[in-house]
């Protein structure tokens, strides 16, 4: 099997060591264990949990505990509708490998997370892409959907929030989609790492899983929870696709180590205090963003409705490489460019760090812009 180059995973891996401001990252800002035995409550007895515990494989598909409070973040999922997996990266490839095959068609929406367009075509799927575009606020055009659906397609796949775009599909328009999925019994894998952070609010829009007979949710602990270092997500999705997935999964994983089970669990228990510390963070981030690039003259975007991402466009006649590459060397600051998201004109900024972080990133980038406009003058 050959794959092609996983192009954001290149730059993070090549880059975030060495930035000071790192406005790439797409979590938000990552929880200490102090401050998550803050807010579960469990300072006074963790240890008393911890210490008795074996070191064992663990529950194969997730703990009961696990997945109950897992099972709380939707409306029509039990526990058997779980899988715990090696985070949401995990549960993607699991699921690209045991439901797509060579000669299926698989539809995929760009920009989203190279996964879900590289792996099915590394599989021999024929992959149609349906590319988001800003003039229709990087949501998918669902009569363009409806013309490229097959009596044959097997999965249509989506972000919901978008990553990079931070468009949100909402019910209604979820509905939409599903029902051109249904006309063709295909399946809709929906990764939906970033829900619970909509700008307004609970933060939730509908699960797929929820809404649709053969629709699959992919969620994890990184980047709604600020949990990467548990290294822990999950599938939510019909049992007959759970038991498909977990006859591939007993090749690569076995299960996940049981702390990050144990602190995933503790984490999911206490998440309305977590959500409402994420969703502080991303609003009030968000409106530092949106006001930066009112002032500036050389950057616009489709302002994100949730997520913790934007795409920016940059009025500069210079590659999204080149331009990253630059700031990084002259400030320190770390953007994603389009480039390696198939998306050359863009950059992706990562919005939920600490709120100080972005405003120093933000005025360091102010400065360089004004730099390259001043030498664009001269050159002229």
């Amino acid at each position: 099997m050959k794959i092609k180059p996983f192009g954001v995973e290149i730059w993070m891996n090549e880059f975030e060591d060495h930035c000071e401001f790192n406005l790439a990252e797409t979590c938000v800002a990552s929880l200490t264990i102090e401050q998550l035995l803050e807010l579960s409550g469990k300072n006074d007895n963790v240890m008393s949990d911890l210490l008795p515990m074996k070191m064992t494989y663990g529950a194969i598909r997730g703990s009961d505990r696990l997945r109950d409070a897992i099972c709380t973040m939707y409306t029509k999922q039990t526990r058997n509708n779980v899988m715990v997996t090696h985070g949401a990266i995990g549960a993607n490839a699991l699921l690209h490998e045991t439901l797509v095959e060579p000669g299926d068609h698989v539809i995929s929406v760009r920009p989203t997370y190279q996964q879900h367009y590289s792996i099915p075509e590394s599989y021999g799927a024929e992959v149609d892409i349906l590319q988001l575009h800003p003039e229709n606020g990087f949501l998918p055009d669902l009569e363009e959907l409806a013309a490229m659906v097959r009596p044959e397609t097997k999965l249509i796949v989506l972000n919901n929030p978008n990553n990079p775009t931070g468009a949100l599909m909402e019910a209604d328009a979820l509905d939409a989609f599903v029902a051109i999925a249904r006309r063709v019994n295909a399946f809709v894998l929906c990764d939906e790492v970033y829900r619970g952070t909509n700008q307004t609010g609970d933060g939730f829009a509908p699960a797929m899983a929820d809404i649709y007979e053969k629709g699959i949710s992919v969620a994890g602990m990184s980047k709604t929870f600020s949990l990467a270092g548990l290294r822990l997500g999950w599938i939510a999705g019909p049992l007959d696709v759970l038991e498909a997935v977990s006859i591939h999964r007993d090749y690569n994983t076995i299960s996940v180590g049981m702390l990050d089970d144990y602190f995933a669990a503790m984490a999911l228990e206490a998440k309305d205090k977590i959500l409402a510390r994420s969703q502080q963070i991303t609003r009030g981030n968000l409106a530092i963003l949106d006001a930066w690039v009112a002032q500036e003259p050389l950057m616009s975007y489709i302002k994100p409705k949730a997520g913790t991402t934007a795409l920016l466009k940059y009025n500069l006649d210079m590659p999204s490489r080149d331009f990253c590459v630059q700031l990084l060397e002259k400030t320190g600051v770390m953007f994603t460019p389009g480039s390696v998201m198939h998306m050359e004109g863009w950059l992706r900024i990562g919005y939920a760090n600490d709120p100080e972080i972005l405003r120093c990133g933000l005025a360091k980038v102010s400065s360089f812009l004004s730099d390259l406009a001043t030498k664009s003058e001269t050159a002229a």
